[in-house]
């Protein structure tokens, strides 16, 4: 497994700054959050990592080798899992396996294993339309961790379903997590769920994103928002959300 090492990313559209130099370490098996406001250029920032658009300026490196387009030691998780209507459970599972040339028998075995680590077992002969927002997204990550990736990118996943489902994908992420300690880079602007997920919070300021603080977390999982030590640490970084909001402002 491995570890990004993000030096000087900027990114503009069309004279429009949406990144300023970042500078970012991701430790091999570390569960890092970029958490920040809309618009403050955290998803943009998760593409350049994914090598899915350049940067402006500024480098991308995973272990020895720079990210300059998709790579195939990465898995990449959004919150539209996008799903075929038209394929299997199973076989929108096994799309990756089969656009790398793996043999039908394998890819199905593969499948199955991962349906099985989601949650899914019974789901590989169903179609996306029969399942749940929960369940569609379980078989986004299904799909992600299929090709074994060494990290995991994840732009939002759990933004589109409702609150108990948030909650239970939380739980499932942490559990797969824990098995083999890879990698994650997880984007979201809900400060509950960074305080849940991560072992380091960096919070971006609004547009263009920066670097505007990070924090260390080293609470034991499952953790419990009403723990006085996460409590105070929630509120802290609520403090620091609104000052940089205000800095920003017109």
């Amino acid at each position: 497994m491995s570890g990004f090492a993000v030096s000087g990313v900027t990114k503009t559209f069309d004279d429009t700054p949406a990144l300023d130099g970042i500078d970012l370490t991701v430790d091999e098996g570390e569960f890092v959050v970029l958490l920040g406001r809309s618009g403050c250029g955290k998803s943009t920032m998760l593409e350049i990592m994914a090598g899915l658009q350049p940067a402006t300026e500024g480098t991308v490196r995973l272990a020895d080798r720079e990210i300059t387009g998709p790579d195939d030691r990465i898995g990449v998780v959004f919150q539209d899992p996008s799903l075929f209507p038209w394929r299997t459970v199973a076989r929108n599972v096994e799309l990756g396996l089969e656009l790398a040339g793996m043999p039908k028998a394998q890819r199905r075995t593969v499948a199955r294993e991962h349906l099985e680590l989601v949650g899914l077992p019974d789901a590989g002969s169903r179609y996306p339309r029969q399942l749940s927002g929960g369940m569609r997204q379980r078989v986004g990550i299904a799909r992600a961790l299929a090709t074994r990736p060494e990290v995991l990118l994840m732009d939002e996943p759990f933004g589109a379903v409702d609150h108990l489902t948030r909650l239970q994908l939380q739980r499932d992420l942490l559990r797969l997590w824990s098995d083999d300690r890879r990698t994650v880079v997880f984007v979201t602007h809900d400060v509950a769920e960074a305080l849940v997920l991560a072992d380091r919070i960096v919070l971006l300021t609004p547009g263009p994103g920066r670097i505007a603080r990070t924090w260390e977390l080293t609470e034991p999982r499952p953790r419990a928002l009403d723990d006085p030590a996460l409590a105070a640490l929630r509120q802290e970084i609520y403090a620091h959300i609104e000052g940089t909001q205000e800095q920003h402002a017109p």
